[in-house]
């Protein structure tokens, strides 16, 4: 059990889950894990997958033609019609709203041709995610030995789930009526969770309640992935508690702010700002400091054109590197000799 203590507030963490993890979505900072690395049967959490293939790999526009083998699959529906024609768009509502094994169906075969090729695709894209200890068998998470995931995978695509503006539309919706359906999202964290963004929900009876979700507070992003567990919608509600309020983001570099000055040799001036190329932050707990460090590619000499990458800042916590970001000249500075008028001439 975690416990983080806070100036007048004091709580701990756990979940009922056989697997569970936390992780702050910008840095990958696992903020709370139990048997992360287990192969456990995922359910309908597989269908953030599909819908991010789907998405990569199809046009929502598309009109899709419902086949038999779509409208007569088993499980959670949003019971579709052999022949019947729908877009894309309003497929990927069912599917990740209504949890539709039938959509899912559908929008496999329209998109690579068969369910065997897509869930090809849906392999490849896992690997090229770094989800090492994952294997998909079919596109909505029935019941399969060669279908499944763990929670430290799942958030992992829940991660690059959320970067997909499309699928955070669709995933956060809570009600829509599209293509003559009107559809409720079975995600409940949506209605009474601070912050959800999505994702998914998922059950059967051998993989249990299965969830994956996604909050932001403060412009901070957390994801929580809970597996097997009977008491999923309390136990996403804790962890995000515990994650944001002892796990704040410390932003230590904002994309074009000013991070150090750095000494200019032979310049009209002696130092010139250094500026971050991009933003970078990392959530911290009480008592924990990053460490910033600059990286010089060289001494800095005159002449300096303004924006022209010079090293990197690397941030370090407890003498492990988390992260770094370029460095680029603030300012142009021009050298300090007769010639400076013809250099800034070239500058111009």
């Amino acid at each position: 059990m975690l416990v983080c203590l806070l100036t007048g507030w004091a709580e701990a963490v756990d979940t009922s889950a056989s697997s569970a993890i936390l992780m702050d979505m910008d840095s990958g900072r696992v903020l709370y894990e139990r048997n992360a690395d287990a192969r456990m049967l995922i359910a309908s959490t597989t269908k953030i997958m599909t819908a991010l293939v789907a998405i990569r790999d199809g046009n929502l526009s598309d009109t899709v033609k419902v086949s038999r083998e779509a409208a007569y699959t088993e499980g959670s529906s949003m019971y579709l019609k052999e022949g019947e024609e729908l877009t894309l768009e309003t497929l990927l509502y069912g599917l990740l709203l209504c949890s539709g094994n039938d959509a899912a169906v559908a929008v496999a075969e329209h998109v690579a041709g068969s369910v065997e090729r897509f869930v090809k695709r849906m392999n490849e894209t896992a690997m090229s995610l770094g989800m090492e200890n994952s294997s998909f068998a079919n596109p909505n998470g029935l019941d399969d030995e060669n279908h499944y995931s763990t929670a430290r995978d799942m958030a992992v695509l829940a991660c690059a789930a959320m970067r997909n503006e499309t699928l955070v539309r669709i995933a956060s919706t809570r009600t829509v009526t599209v293509g003559g359906r009107t559809m409720t999202n079975h995600n409940k964290l949506l209605g009474y969770l601070d912050g959800c963004l999505g994702l998914k929900t998922g059950y059967t009876r051998a993989a249990g309640r299965t969830l994956v979700s996604c909050a932001e507070r403060n412009g901070q992003r957390l994801i929580a992935v809970t597996l097997q567990d009977g008491n999923d919608w309390a136990d996403h509600q804790n962890l995000y508690d515990y994650g944001f309020a002892c796990y704040p983001a410390c932003r230590t570099a904002q994309l074009g702010h000013v991070l150090e000055w750095a000494a200019v040799k032979g310049g009209l001036r002696d130092s010139v700002p250094l500026i971050a190329a991009d933003s970078f932050a990392w959530p911290l707990a009480q008592g924990e400091t990053l460490e910033t460090s600059l990286k010089l590619d060289c001494p800095l000499s005159a002449p300096l054109r303004a924006g022209t990458r010079v090293g990197e800042a690397v941030f370090t916590l407890n003498g492990r590197e988390v992260g770094r970001v370029g460095l680029l000249c603030g300012e142009t500075v021009l050298p300090g000799t007769e010639s400076a008028m013809s250099v800034l001439r070239e500058f111009r």
